[in-house]
């Protein structure tokens, strides 16, 4: 267990030295992951679902169960946490703690200012207005469901988070440098998996809408969003790093749910009409 905790803290010394390097080496393989996710994807054909229930029935159902298996999970896993007694001692907790120490120590203020900056791009209040704004369009060019999966998405995956948040009830790191505030709990990261949720989203509307030349670039663009609002709430001290790790995995997952929604609402639809 000591050599094990030895690794750890040599790790977390060892990224927040080089954190910018790091995050530069995680965002290249980001984007080749879902340049790569996304050629696959495009060859992945999903079969018509039985025609049993109305189209906005069925994609209630299938988020309602998406979420709920979510939350569910989520619970467990907290119960889990607690039984076992896990706290910072655990190799989670001190791996967390370590990397926040490098950071709080290393990072010059001119990168702090810079990313403090950038990471506004996964403010509620910004994403919410792009919600808006997109919504608005949608309905203006005539594609209502798209505008209603489209918000139940972004809607949904802000009380996912927000329920999680209370599952789990973690405190934030301190952070005084005054490049950023946040308040509220810390598990998992609200900004990372907002922005992964509305910027994924919105390039799935791309590949929808837009011819096929714009099809790569979205994708590739939402994930570097994505993974720059996560990454900026780390190097920030905001948040643990296994909030953010956490809010990929919540936001992904709830994005994945959502997107299948859609999908196979618009084959059912297009299975009753040729029946």
């Amino acid at each position: 267990m000591a050599e094990d905790a030895l690794r750890v803290q040599a790790l977390a010394d060892w990224l927040g030295q080089h954190a910018l390097v790091a995050a530069g080496g995680g965002l290249l393989a980001t984007l080749v992951c879902a340049g790569l996710l996304f050629a696959g994807l495009r060859h992945l054909h999903l079969h018509t679902p039985r025609a049993w229930l109305p189209p906005w029935a069925w994609l209630g159902m299938w988020l309602a169960l998406g979420g709920g298996f979510m939350l569910a999970t989520a619970a467990l896993f907290a119960e889990a946490m607690e039984a076992m007694d896990v706290d910072a001692d655990e190799e989670l907790g001190l791996f967390d703690q370590r990397l926040a120490e490098a950071l709080s120590q290393r990072l010059p203020a001119a990168a702090l200012r810079l990313v403090g900056t950038a990471t506004h791009l996964g403010d509620p209040l910004a994403l919410v207005a792009l919600v808006v704004l997109v919504a608005g369009g949608l309905l203006w060019r005539g594609h209502r469901w798209l505008a209603l999966g489209w918000v139940v998405a972004c809607a949904g995956n802000g009380l996912l988070n927000q329920g999680l948040k209370r599952v789990f009830a973690r405190v934030r790191p301190l952070h005084e440098h005054g490049f950023a505030v946040a308040e509220g709990y810390s598990f998992p990261s609200g900004h990372t998996s907002g922005s992964v949720v509305v910027y994924g989203m919105l390039a799935y509307l791309c590949v929808r809408l837009l011819p096929v030349r714009w099809h790569l670039p979205a994708v590739l663009l939402a994930a570097l969003l994505a993974y720059c609002m996560g990454v900026s709430r780390v190097l920030l001290q905001v948040h643990w790093a296994s909030d953010v790790l956490a809010g990929f995995a919540s936001g992904l997952t709830w994005l994945a749910v959502c997107i299948a929604a859609i999908e196979l609402r618009r084959r059912y639809v297009r299975g009753v009409s040729t029946t």
